[in-house]
């Protein structure tokens, strides 16, 4: 119980830094630190990360930070996806879900890594339109892609989101990370429905893990705007490659 503490208030601290980020350590902290079976941390994964997420979220809405439009088109597709990556998570043996999962930590640490600029795109033109005809395909491109890995591994997507709606949508840094996460919690959502008949949660692991996740982001939030966003990215970059490098040292022994 007090590992799941701990690892909450962590991830409830990198999703209030970093709008994202966190979630990639949620489900094996949860496996090798609280002690859970994959197929019961999977949806305890994903219940976690969409509360703190919506937590992270309150004081983005108040500064009018989120593009509900290309929020909903990308959290709508990513929720459908979300199911079919449920679906192929059941065919695969958990040893190489484990495996794909230490793959993808090693991705989005790179991403982490290496950062996004803001470069403009078709859903944030200079003069402040939306070119829908480019932005509308790009959109469901980015939820399809960020869902199914939802849906397979139990994780919100915001390594993943964060650098396609800066890179190719165009959105600035502030508005991508508030819209990050409302993406974040609808396929968070839609992951946990299609998961939650696979094992049994523990909901006291859930609620501590939880609550400690959800203190962590807010005290997060009050002090993101305050600390250097590129040294916290690139010192938790280091930090899911030795998690990555632990996790896939567990599945060859």
């Amino acid at each position: 119980m007090i590992a799941a503490i701990g690892f909450g208030a962590l991830i409830g601290i990198l999703l209030g830094l970093l709008g994202g980020g966190g979630s990639i350590l949620a489900v094996p902290a949860l496996v090798y630190g609280a002690g859970l079976t994959l197929a019961a941390a999977v949806p305890t994964s994903l219940l976690v990360v969409g509360i703190s997420s919506a937590t992270a979220l309150i004081p983005r809405l108040r500064a009018g930070l989120v593009r509900w439009r290309i929020a909903g088109i990308v959290g709508g597709t990513g929720a459908a996806a979300a199911f079919a990556g449920a679906a192929v998570n059941r065919l695969l043996d958990p040893r190489l879900v484990l495996a794909g999962f230490a793959a993808l930590m090693v991705v989005a640490g790179w991403r982490m890594l290496i950062g996004t600029d803001d470069s403009g795109g078709d859903c944030a033109l200079p003069g402040g339109g939306v070119n829908w005809r480019g932005c509308l395909p790009k959109s469901i491109a980015a939820g399809l892609a960020v869902g199914f890995l939802t849906g397979l591994f139990g994780v919100g997507g915001g390594f993943l989101i964060i650098p396609a709606l800066v890179l190719l949508l165009g959105l600035t840094m502030p508005a991508a990370v508030a819209t990050s996460l409302v993406i974040i919690v609808v396929n968070s959502a839609a992951g946990f429905i299609a998961h939650a008949g696979d094992a049994a949660v523990d909901y006291r692991v859930a609620a501590a893990f939880t609550v400690a996740a959800v203190a962590g982001s807010l005290v997060a939030g009050r002090i993101a705007g305050r600390l250097p966003t590129r040294r916290l990215q690139r010192a938790f970059a280091w930090l899911v490659f030795a998690v990555a490098g632990f996790v896939a040292i567990q599945v060859l022994m």
